[in-house]
């Protein structure tokens, strides 16, 4: 899992339920009151699907923040295009609901509002800058919303509530729409009430509406409404609805296509797309207009192979190929249609500085690029709605490219500290105890109507506590100016590196400082020349484990798995691992040749078990070792299960230019069941 802290806003198309509510009657009303109303159940707390993720994004609503109860309404994220506004946003129930007033005068309010009262469907999509967001990965499940979710799953921790619009088609296609029967003053919703209704999309048939109910039974729409059957008129609006939204993908996709190429058309062509944006020009006749505008510019007479595409996880790809990741990372990393697609756009792959001027384009820009690092990079990073980036977050990308190669470098050192400790997941820093396997667990007899008594943890309790570690790094001018990838590809893989072996530090300083731990006081101890790692003493180590007791005195009926040995003793490990008889050539006496432990332990080496800058080294001790997830002797705890470190990027501060990245790892290392290993010296 890993986590991420954009600063570009990511557009998460949420599916809702909508509620357009008639106007009040009644000289004596206000005019606000008469104003039209909205109702709606703007999330319920799921997974759903939406541009720019891979996978399923689910909102944390704990952590969902809510600038003001008056937010813009907006048709398909326009800001030509407002709707009204919010006068109450809360969390509910589970629920982010929403309601308000349409309170603009533009073609697009007076169009939702009447096909809302036709029964158009109309769903919601939410504007939502996105400042934490935490990959999941497969497998993995995690709690949110009161709810779990089993990875691939994208959970975005921190967010602030932009803007909300009303779309024709929203993430969750199973939401509708319905007219409510009058207005009522003071309601609030009610999502269980909204969220019920007609399976078949019918507005229901009762002309009045429950008093008692704040959200009205809607009016049934009678033929003599429109002259024709109101299911025919909501198919063609739905058709009209698609296409229109369709057309302006299409001019929004030239004009950032034209802007890549001739930055300094930004204005005028702003200008000629607001003009065809409002005018209902077909993409035809913008791209005629576009050609009289730019007569120099080559090419613009057809669609460019080469578009901008709003997806991060095809620049990802495409900056991961020219960084040099290989083939089987990149298949782990991204799909194959993904890469496909990566491939087509970007042949070459990606440099740094020009995917900085894709980002910057966007929104504006109309320098030099590296002859004007300022300048490119307050554009790039910039957070503009409604540019062509804006469902994208540079930040993001560049932190998870970085990841990608982090990883990369992180897995490449050793992790032998996998296979012989348990591994948890903490919410947060405070300490967390964890209570001996050996507690009071044994079934007992329970005589005719008695009752069940309860199992005890063992007394005996193990602490755990994450800590933070991490570097900062930046991506200077120099590098810029070099366009040099290295610096978002190689300098990540050394902090890869350089978690691990923190990593690798702090949990061998921790299981080597055992003098107090592997004793003879503890039953799980031995020394003397006959504990030199070899089938006598594997026997007698065995033995040893098998001969502990749980604090009442009965076994422990737990059976040693791994055998853990410094580098020097491997080979004979595997050795007798891995050989059914053992002979002695110079041996003259009859002896038994059958191979009693083949086969019976995993041998498992670390280079730290004799490193002489760790207290407790041994180039001759060994260990055997129950599997972790019976009973560990050691934990690794780490915050909300990420075990991978994680680097975020941003635009660096007034006094560097460059671009900052920090790496940082939360885990925390601790001793816990002596009982779980024992220990043999291999020497006097």
């Amino acid at each position: 899992m890993s986590k991420t802290s954009p600063t570009t806003p990511e557009m998460l198309a949420l599916g809702c339920e909508v509620v357009i509510e008639a106007e009040a009657t009644g000289d004596g009303a206000a005019a606000e009151a008469r104003l039209p109303r909205f109702s709606m159940v703007a999330y319920t707390g799921g997974a759903i699907r939406t541009m720019g993720f891979a996978y399923p994004v689910v909102v944390n609503l704990d952590g969902l923040k809510i600038p003001t109860q008056q937010r813009p309404v907006r048709f398909q994220h326009s800001a030509l295009e407002g709707v009204g506004h919010t006068e109450r946003i809360a969390v509910q129930d589970g629920n982010l609901i929403a309601e308000g007033v349409v309170s603009r005068d533009t073609p697009a309010a007076r169009e939702i509002v009447a096909s809302g009262k036709m029964g158009f469907p109309w769903q919601a999509s939410i504007g939502a800058s996105v400042e934490e967001l935490e990959f999941i990965k497969r497998g993995v499940t995690v709690t949110v919303n009161g709810a779990k979710f089993t990875g691939p799953v994208y959970v975005a921790h921190k967010t602030t509530l932009n803007e909300i619009s009303f779309v024709d088609l929203g993430a969750d296609q199973r939401t509708k729409a319905r007219i409510a029967a009058k207005h009522k003053e003071n309601a609030s919703m009610d999502p269980d009430e909204l969220q019920a209704g007609d399976e078949t999309g019918e507005v229901d048939g009762s002309a009045g509406g429950d008093e008692s109910n704040p959200i009205q039974k809607p009016t049934r729409l009678s033929a003599s409404f429109t002259g024709t059957d109101p299911r025919i008129e909501i198919d063609q609006m739905t058709a009209r609805a698609r296409a229109e939204t369709e057309r302006r993908i299409r001019i929004q996709e030239m004009t950032a296509d034209v802007l890549a190429q001739r930055p300094d058309l930004a204005d005028e062509l702003g200008r000629l797309a607001h003009a065809a944006l409002e005018a209902g020009w077909k993409p035809d006749k913008y791209q005629l207009e576009v050609l009289r505008l730019g007569r120099s510019f080559n090419g613009v007479a057809g669609p460019r192979r080469r578009e901008i595409v709003a997806s991060n996880q095809i620049i990802e790809a495409a900056l991961c190929v020219a960084g040099g990741l290989d083939r089987e990372e990149l298949e782990a990393g991204f799909s194959e249609q993904v890469l496909d697609t990566a491939s087509r756009q970007y042949r070459h792959g990606l440099g740094l500085v020009e995917t900085l001027l894709l980002f910057a384009q966007a929104n504006g820009y109309r320098g030099y690029g590296r002859s004007d690092l300022k300048g490119l990079l307050q554009f790039a990073f910039a957070d503009v709605q409604g540019s062509a980036m804006s469902t994208i977050s540079l930040p993001g990308i560049l932190s998870n490219v970085a990841n990608k190669f982090l990883r990369s470098g992180f897995e490449a050192v050793e992790s032998t500290w996998r296979e012989i400790a348990a591994i948890r997941s903490v919410r947060d820093f405070k300490q967390v105890s964890s209570y001996s396997l050996t507690g009071g667990f044994v079934y007992e007899e329970i005589p005719p109507g008695g009752e069940l008594k309860h199992a005890t943890a063992g007394e005996t309790a193990y602490t755990n506590q994450a800590k933070t570690y991490g570097r900062m790094f930046g991506i200077d001018r120099r590098d810029l100016i070099n366009d040099d990838l290295d610096a978002l590809t190689a300098v990540p893989r050394r902090l890869g590196r350089g978690g691990a072996l923190k990593l690798n530090e702090v949990f061998w300083k921790e299981f080597l400082d055992n003098a107090l731990f592997f004793v003879a006081g503890n039953n799980n101890y031995a020394e003397g020349v006959d504990t030199a790692l070899g089938i006598d003493s594997l026997s007698q180590a065995e033995q040893l484990f098998l001969d502990q007791t749980d604090p009442d005195g009965h076994p422990l009926a737990v059976a040693p798995v791994i055998l853990l040995v410094p580098n020097g003793l491997y080979v004979p490990a595997t050795q007798i691992m891995n050989s059914t008889e053992l002979r002695d050539p110079a041996s003259t006496k009859k002896t038994p040749v059958a191979n009693p432990h083949a086969g019976k332990f995993r041998p498992v080496r670390s280079s730290y078990l004799s490193n002489a800058q760790y207290t407790g080294n041994s180039t001759k001790a060994w260990y055997l070792l129950a599997d972790p997830n019976d009973m560990p002797v050691i934990e690794v705890a780490f915050l909300n299960g990420q075990q991978m470190p994680t680097v975020e990027s941003a635009d660096a501060d007034f006094n560097t230019l460059g671009i900052q990245m920090r790496g940082y790892h939360d885990f925390g290392v601790a001793k816990q069941e002596p009982r779980g290993g024992v220990k043999l010296k291999g020497e006097a």
